[in-house]
């Protein structure tokens, strides 16, 4: 992480994307844990009611609420007892209004293993942020987030190899019970077990900047159109082409949102050569033009 800044570009699109904060970790650790409250920032200038972008997971369990809390674009009331986790890339912005009480985990990307990274579902981005355990779930769920933040302050007892090694294991617990907590309800594991919309998926995330045609992703992937139509519709109640638009405009708002760019070259790095066309399929998913969208959020 070093001779990074949060001012960075992120991914080279302009959007303004803040780091881990290694140097208020302790020990210069790959994780924090802590108490949340509204003097906790990112960094000095980085107020936390302005939407931005962070490359690091957080993880926010709630004491009180309720709290509305923005991720990509969508409003979240969590209140005691719930967790919101945001991955890195996500946008997000903190409310101006509510008080965050409770605890929140930060984690630097590259901090576990892979093999652990895949068992945890770190970047299931197509689960949502927001979690509501049951009583049992929130209490094995404190538990282990108590004693990853014991072991997290103790930098003393251990050298710091065996340190970051406990973190690990530790981290490793809590993020297995998170995982499956994500994974239980009906529609993350109905998206989990759907080979056919996993791929789509990610093929869409992949290539949605220049790709739109839905016969054009069937095709890569080797469906039918029809097959991808039941397999999108059973994962996510919405058309293939529906899915894409959604992910494109998306992608508009984060880029109107944290750029200057002027409205064609956002256009035209989401397939929009034309900004007259883009302002069209903006306007019609959103019922904004670009340019008041923007400065809704000015």
């Amino acid at each position: 992480m070093a001779d990074r800044t949060p001012d960075r570009a992120g991914d080279g699109d302009g959007i303004r994307t803040f780091p881990f904060p290694v140097d208020l970790s302790v020990g210069g650790v790959g994780i924090q844990v802590g108490p949340m409250g509204t003097e906790r920032r990112w960094h000095a200038d980085a107020p936390l009611e302005r939407v931005h972008r962070i490359d690091f997971h957080v993880v926010m369990l709630f004491t009180e609420g309720p709290v509305r809390h923005m991720i990509d674009f969508a409003e979240y009331e969590a209140g005691a007892g719930d967790l919101l986790w945001i991955r890195p890339g996500q946008v997000h912005r903190f409310s101006r209004t509510c008080e965050y009480r409770g605890s929140v985990l930060t984690m630097q990307p590259g901090f576990l293993p892979r093999a652990i990274v895949e068992a945890t579902g770190l970047y299931r981005y197509d689960l949502p942020p927001l979690l509501r355990p049951d009583p049992p779930q929130l209490a094995a769920l404190q538990a282990s987030l108590a004693n990853l933040r014991r072991e997290y302050e103790d930098s003393e007892t251990l050298p710091l190899s065996l340190h970051t090694s406990v973190l690990r294991h530790s981290l490793t617990a809590f993020l297995l019970r998170l995982a499956h907590l994500a994974a239980s309800s009906a529609e993350a594991a109905r998206r989990q077990a759907d080979t056919t919309f996993t791929l789509f998926r990610d093929a869409v995330e992949k290539d949605f900047a220049a790709n739109h045609s839905v016969s054009a992703y069937a095709d890569a992937l080797g469906y039918s159109r029809r097959t991808l139509v039941r397999a999108v519709r059973a994962a996510t109640g919405e058309t293939p082409k529906g899915f894409i638009d959604k992910r494109v405009v998306l992608e508009a708002k984060r880029l109107l949102a944290h750029t200057d760019l002027p409205i064609g070259r956002v256009g035209a790095a989401i397939g929009f050569p034309d900004a007259a066309n883009f302002s069209k399929f903006f306007h019609l998913h959103t019922g904004q033009t670009p340019v008041a969208f923007r400065a809704e959020l000015r």
